[in-house]
C-alpha cells in the first residue's frame, strides 16, 4: 500500500483560531507546526498567485515533521493561458524559485485551470511536454486540475497517461470528474464540506472515502461513485501514493474531516 497524505488547504484561515482547530491562544507563527502535528499534508494556495523565495520553502521545511509533505499550486501565470506554449518562462521561474529546498517533504505541484479552458489535444500536450522531472535534483510530481467537461474524454486520460501526470479527481457541485488514474501517484481535492455537521460531511461520506482512498493505495481503481472519462481496468497498477485535501465548501469544517480520515486510514497510510 501507497504513502497516504490528507490535510486542508493552506494554514492562515482566521476562523480556524479560538478552538475552532488551532488551540486558543496559540501564535500565529506556530500554526504551521500545530497543523502539521494533526495534519500529513497541506495544499499551498499563495504559489498559484505569488513567488515564494528560497528561504521561505526552507522556513516551512523546518517546522514540519520529516513525513509530513507541501502539495503546491503551480502559477497561474504559466496556466491561465490562451497558447500553453508561451507558458515555458513561467514554469521556469516557479520551479527554480527554491521549491527544493522543500526536499522529501515537497508533494506534487497542482497546475490548476480554469474552467474556461477547453481540450485542445496539441495545445495541451505542449504544455506536459514543458513540465520539467526534477528541480535542482528533487524529483518533481505533476497534476493538472482541469474544470471544463471537454477534458472529459479517453484522449485526455491516454495524453495524460503518457506524460505520467495525474489528473486532480474532484468532488464538486460543478467541476467535472475525472477519476482515471494516470500516474504513479493520486491527488484528490473534496469540496462539498457544509455547515449541517461538526465534519462537514456525513459519516457514511467520510467511511466510504476512507475506503476508496485505501484502494487507491493499493493501485485499485474503485467505482463506487467515481466517475471516469476511459476504461477503469486502464487505471489499476501496483500501489501508489495518495494526496487527499478536503477544500473549500464550508471550510471551517476541513479539518476536522481530513482529521476523521487519518484516524481512519492511518497516520501516513
Amino acid at each position: 500500500m501507497g504513502r497516504i497524505g490528507i490535510g486542508v488547504g493552506g494554514w492562515t484561515f482566521a476562523p480556524w483560531r479560538n478552538g475552532v482547530f488551532y488551540p486558543k491562544g496559540l501564535a500565529q507563527a506556530k500554526e504551521l507546526g500545530y497543523a502539521a502535528s494533526q495534519l500529513t499534508a497541506i495544499e499551498v494556495n499563495a504559489t498559484y498567485r505569488s513567488s515564494m523565495k528560497p528561504d521561505t520553502f526552507a522556513k516551512w521545511a523546518d517546522q514540519v515533521p520529516d513525513d509530513f509533505v507541501f502539495a503546491l499550486k503551480g502559477p497561474m501565470f504559466a496556466t491561465n493561458r490562451r497558447d500553453l506554449a508561451e507558458a515555458a518562462p513561467s514554469i521556469e521561474r516557479f520551479v527554480n524559485s527554491g521549491v527544493d529546498q522543500l526536499g522529501s517533504k515537497l508533494g506534487p505541484i497542482n497546475w490548476q485551470f480554469k474552467d474556461t479552458k477547453k481540450f485542445d489535444a496539441e495545445n495541451f500536450e505542449t504544455f506536459l511536454k514543458l513540465l520539467p522531472p526534477d528541480a535542482k535534483g528533487v524529483p518533481l510530481r505533476h497534476a493538472v486540475e482541469v474544470r471544463n467537461e471537454t477534458f472529459v474524454c479517453p484522449e485526455f486520460v491516454n495524453m495524460a497517461r503518457k506524460y505520467g501526470v495525474a489528473i486532480v479527481i474532484a468532488a464538486h457541485e460543478t467541476y467535472p470528474q475525472i477519476a482515471d488514474l494516470t500516474a504513479p501517484f493520486i491527488y484528490a481535492r473534496w469540496q462539498i464540506a457544509n455547515e449541517s455537521g461538526p465534519l462537514g460531511y456525513p459519516e457514511e461520506e467520510l467511511a466510504r472515502l476512507s475506503d476508496i482512498t485505501k484502494s487507491w493505495a493499493k493501485g485499485a481503481a474503485p467505482e463506487d461513485g467515481l466517475r471516469y472519462a476511459g476504461d477503469p481496468d486502464a487505471s489499476v497498477a501496483a500501489d501508489r501514493d495518495v494526496f487527499l485535501f478536503m477544500i473549500s465548501g464550508h471550510k471551517e469544517r476541513n479539518p476536522a474531516a481530513a482529521m476523521n480520515l487519518i484516524e481512519r486510514v492511518g497516520r501516513g497510510g
